[in-house]
């Protein structure tokens, strides 16, 4: 059991495996800059996308449990992989144990809760990774809400290797963008909506675009995940009071932090980024 207390306040934390978790991070601070955050990129590991289930969950653990002993009342797992393939497990297995006052949530339900108010021809694809697109959570969670919308996946296993080497708008980039989605379309031409369901691929959205059809709306998470825990706070006003809101946010990651800080200025568009290096276990 981690001790806390009702009455204390601290930051939100934020965890992936990595930096893409980062785009989400940027949309919830834009939308509540004043409150107090912790990112945690579990770098030296990542990528999560072709681990097993159990490695995942027991990695996820690990963070989940490090922001818990950092005074974060509430975590937002920022990673599809680690929301798809441990989020259920440590809710309804782990968070009794460790400290049942506090909440751990996902960026795949937001996602998934607003698709049915989008899509007009009840076609959606997934673009994600092969572990998010193996775990059919997308599908799940779509269904449990709009069970009439035909979901179809398509897995990208090179576009955060774009991403995170920095030539997501290079030439280069072209060819695997167009490949994946030409696919996808050829799975389910009735498709009218596109989910990004890995947290890497907002940067590749320019790309995305430029060989998708017009018609179809590609939907990026960030801004949903950030409307989604605005309105979670709005509605559990007992955890929002355990928000520490001083506009602050503090880096974590399990590499290098100079590498981290790096890589997380393509993430972030700036330079100016102070992080400190940890271990999970």
């Amino acid at each position: 059991m981690i001790p806390s207390s009702p009455l204390s306040t601290g930051p939100i934390g934020v965890f992936d495996s990595g930096y893409g978790g980062l785009t989400i991070l940027d949309k919830i601070r834009e939308l509540m800059p004043e409150y107090d955050y912790i990112y945690l990129g579990d770098s030296a590991r990542c990528p999560y996308g072709p681990r097993s289930f159990e490695v995942v969950y027991e990695f996820t653990l690990q963070a989940v449990g490090k922001l818990f002993e950092l005074g974060c009342p509430l975590v937002i797992l920022a990673c599809n992989t680690a929301s798809a393939k441990a989020l259920r497990t440590i809710q309804q297995i782990n968070l009794p144990v460790m400290d049942a006052t506090r909440r751990v949530l996902g960026v795949i339900r937001p996602t998934a809760e607003c698709i049915g108010e989008i899509t007009r021809s009840r076609h959606v694809g997934i673009l994600a990774t092969a572990g998010t697109i193996k775990s059919e959570s997308y599908l799940l969670e779509i269904h449990k809400l709009s069970p009439d919308i035909v979901v179809t996946g398509e897995a990208c296993p090179m576009w955060v290797s774009l991403v995170e080497n920095n030539e997501y708008q290079s030439e280069g980039a072209d060819y695997f963008v167009k490949q994946h989605i030409n696919r996808l379309l050829d799975k389910d031409p009735m498709i009218d909506t596109i989910i990004l369901g890995c947290t890497h691929y907002p940067l590749l959205l320019d790309k995305i675009r430029q060989f998708t059809p017009g018609h179809i709306r590609i939907i990026a998470q960030g801004e949903y995940v950030a409307r989604s825990l605005r309105d979670y706070l709005d509605r559990h006003p007992e955890m929002d009071a355990r928000c520490g809101k001083g506009g602050n946010c503090r880096f974590l990651t399990t590499e290098s932090g100079n590498k981290f800080e790096e890589s997380a200025s393509i993430f972030l568009g700036r330079q100016d980024i102070k992080v400190e290096s940890i271990a999970l276990e």
